[in-house]
């Protein structure tokens, strides 16, 4: 071994500024949970419309899952 000795910076002795702070005043937004209850539909499409889907999707910030669930109420309306 050898005499190489490695030392370590002081530990901290005392928080970093406003983290307590954000910590107490940070916001969680909660999902409204669904009014019915949900069903899952799975359904076969070619790779290329899945792949044009999900760029779509990743370039709006959204889920595939709630844009093809739109589409659907658009279509056959909210029940």
């Amino acid at each position: 071994m050898s005499g190489k000795k490695i030392t370590f910076g002081s530990k901290p002795t005392k928080p970093a500024p406003g983290a307590d702070a954000w910590v107490e005043s940070r916001s969680v937004e909660e999902e409204a949970p669904p009014t019915e209850k949900m069903k899952r539909l799975t359904i076969d499409i070619p790779d290329s419309l899945h792949k044009a889907i999900k760029s779509a999707c990743a370039l709006r910030g959204s889920k595939i899952a709630d844009e093809v669930r739109e589409l659907l109420y658009n279509k056959y309306g909210e029940s």
